[in-house]
């Protein structure tokens, strides 16, 4: 339990990566919820129109409840890499239930691509192994934005 809490007190910068983690809320105050698309939409808008693509991970709880964000740049626009293990660890270190991935596409084309959608197998493969559900993968291009899961394709 301790590992769990230490994770959620620190921000981690590694390469440019940031792991922001959400502040508790004082009792009585209403939590920060990213229940509709919407909602996950506007959380990840500031990549929306970016020169490179970068991507972000929410992790929720059961209640859908925000507890951290996971922003990671690449450096390029039409690729970028993204761990498969540090997303499922992240996912454990903060006891989420859920993750919602995002990525933006500066082609301004927000069409998932063959790489887009085996990224997200393996990620909700692996997320799923360990009891953990990925909620959706939202592709962001200019105005536009696609839902792996509107799509059926999660």
């Amino acid at each position: 339990m301790e590992r769990i809490a230490s994770a959620r007190r620190r921000t981690r910068h590694h390469c440019g990566v940031e792991l922001r983690p959400i502040p508790t809320p004082p009792p009585g105050a209403p939590a920060r919820l990213l229940d509709a698309e919407e909602t996950a939409v506007a959380l990840f808008a500031p990549i929306r129109h970016l020169t490179t693509e970068v991507a972000m991970f929410a992790y929720v709880d059961s209640e859908w409840r925000l507890l951290a964000v996971r922003t990671t740049p690449s450096g390029r626009a039409d690729m970028i890499e993204i761990s498969v293990r540090t997303i499922v660890a992240d996912a454990l270190a903060f006891d989420a239930a859920g993750v919602v991935m995002a990525h933006n596409h500066p082609s301004g084309n927000a069409t998932p691509s063959e790489d887009d959608r085996m990224l997200t197998r393996r990620l909700a493969r692996a997320l799923d192994g360990v009891g953990v559900r990925l909620i959706d993968h939202l592709v962001l291009a200019g105005e536009t934005t696609a839902s792996f899961r509107r799509l059926g394709l999660l």
